[in-house]
């Protein structure tokens, strides 16, 4: 019996040696680097970072208004994204705020946002 190969899988096993050589250690600067796609990889929780690339800064009640969730739920997400390092809060009087921590997250939310909008997933 003959298998078949699926069309996108090499039909034999060789590698250029020299990239692997060159590649492969790299690969050690990217550990740590999924717990940010965790992070975003949950629904809510992208939508609150969208939400706050889209302002300089959010309440925990304005976060919970845009979703329409409990300020709980919301003040949930913002400390996971917080905890995380990818936003960071400031209290006034009773009141949280947050906001991104740096222009690097708001870059990585844009790409994604528009990327989507391309229709790769059609």
């Amino acid at each position: 019996m003959i298998k078949k190969v699926p069309k996108d899988m090499c039909e034999i096993t060789c590698f250029d040696e020299e990239m692997v050589e060159r590649v492969k250690p790299k690969m050690e600067e990217m550990n740590g680097v999924e717990l940010i796609f965790k992070a975003l990889s949950d629904a809510t929780r992208l939508k609150v970072t969208y939400a706050l690339t889209l302002e300089k800064e959010l309440c925990v009640c304005d976060v919970a208004n845009i979703l329409g969730t409990t300020t709980a739920t919301a003040s949930h997400h913002l400390r996971y994204l917080r905890n995380m390092g990818l936003a960071k809060y400031r209290k006034e009087g009773k009141l949280v705020f947050y906001s991104i921590v740096d222009e690097h997250v708001r870059q990585l939310v844009s790409i994604a946002h528009n990327h989507s909008k391309e229709g790769w997933n059609e």
